[in-house]
């Protein structure tokens, strides 16, 4: 039954991306023996009813991801209440103790989770009231039909993978929050399909601020691309700068429409205050784009 839930789950990421609306999770799907199988509940802790032990495992988009890491690399997840000797919790220690792989689902923005499948519980910390989490890969789920059990190099590998993990929510996490600030639009040519947008950084990555809504930009990709070239510019009072040189060509209507025609223009902004773009790292960007023309 495991394998059909997460047969499942791969369609629907090769669909939608690994960030599902929570409505099709807690609807599920109707296995081939004709039960529905629901894959998120009201508890963080979820065993659909057919099941000995639970099926996944969610935090909610309230939770700050980085929290949930521990210094060891594990993602540390909550009992259900304060007591060890919860059915719920007793559960979810025999999924570790038997190796059972759920599923993780991390709310980045209300309604929308990062899925993540299988994970594995592979220690608990009663006095934190916490199961110690990892993620593993396909070769997890081949050892496990092999009937081989965990493998000598098990360890080192769902290190890597949950360090993949770890990064993942944080770049899913902030493309959310960045194009939900943006009510799902470019910010410079209003165009409104998800699938063709990109949260833009305004500073890189590394630097501070760097995962604040403030340091982003909601970009289609034509206008992500020119962002990143140089070949635009955003001042620090949120108009469109283009490149001198570009503006001095003569060419089809995709560059005449989609870039020079563009220039002055004024972004069209969040409308809560703190999720608009830092006028000072817009200034510290606008800077290089000045000396890049």
């Amino acid at each position: 039954m495991r394998l059909q839930v997460f047969a499942w789950l791969s369609e629907q990421v090769q669909r939608h991306g690994d960030v599902l609306p929570r409505k099709l999770l807690e609807q599920g799907f109707v296995s081939p023996a004709g039960e529905r199988i629901v894959l998120l509940g009201p508890q963080g802790i979820w065993k659909p009813r057919s099941f000995q032990l639970p099926l996944s495992i969610t935090t909610s988009p309230d939770s700050p991801y980085d929290d949930a890491f521990g210094e060891d690399g594990a993602l540390h997840y909550r009992y259900k209440g304060t007591n060890p000797l919860d059915p719920v919790n007793v559960r979810l220690s025999e999924a570790g103790r038997q190796q059972v792989p759920l599923v993780y689902f991390h709310g980045i923005v209300k309604g929308k989770y990062l899925v993540v499948w299988p994970v594995f519980i592979v220690g608990e910390e009663p006095a934190r009231l916490t199961f110690r989490v990892m993620a593993d890969d396909a070769m997890a789920m081949q050892e496990l039909q092999d009937r081989a059990g965990v493998s000598e190099t098990a360890e080192g590998r769902r290190a890597y993978v949950t360090a993949s993990v770890r990064q993942r929510l944080h770049q899913r996490g902030f493309r959310e929050r960045v194009l939900r600030a943006y009510r799902e639009q470019c910010t410079i040519c209003r165009l409104k399909h998800p699938e063709l947008l990109d949260a833009a950084h305004i500073i890189p990555d590394s630097a501070e601020g760097a995962v604040s809504v403030a340091n982003g930009l909601s970009l289609c990709k034509l206008h992500h691309a020119a962002y990143d070239k140089m070949v635009l510019g955003i001042t620090p009072d949120y108009t469109v700068s283009i490149r001198k040189d570009v503006l001095e060509e003569i060419d089809g209507p995709m560059l005449k429409h989609g870039l020079v025609g563009l220039h002055g223009q004024a972004l069209t902004l969040p409308s809560r205050k703190q999720e608009r773009p830092n006028r000072d790292w817009l200034d510290r960007r606008y800077s290089e784009f000045l000396r890049g023309a």
